[in-house]
């Protein structure tokens, strides 16, 4: 049975809603795209930090371990989408949900 950061996450991606959160000590705003398990079989998430804090600039892509999430709330906002794929994604190994497979392309 999926966590209830996983099920928040996972509507949040079939809804387009941001998700605000606090992860590693610090408060992330993100638009999650893919959600599902890594190699180690943990729930995970891709997702798009836009804002927030971060050890790092922002806008980037973010892998969350959603079992060290916390305080998560989705809320009503644009959309945010990564700007570059010029990789494929590691984050996630067995893919639950994509929002471009799943949810976009059934429009």
């Amino acid at each position: 049975m999926p966590s209830a950061a996983y099920t928040l996450f996972r509507n949040a991606i079939l809804g387009e809603q941001q998700v605000v959160c606090a992860y590693d000590g610090r408060v992330r705003e993100l638009c999650p795209h893919i959600i599902g398990t890594n190699k180690s079989g943990e729930e995970v998430v891709l997702a798009w930090q836009f804002a927030g804090e971060s050890s790092g600039p922002l806008p980037q892509w973010r892998c969350l371990k959603l079992a060290n999430v916390r305080d998560a709330r989705t809320r009503e906002g644009r959309w945010h989408e990564g700007r570059s794929h010029r990789t494929t994604q590691t984050c996630v190994y067995e893919i639950d949900l994509d929002i471009n497979v799943h949810v976009r392309k059934r429009r």
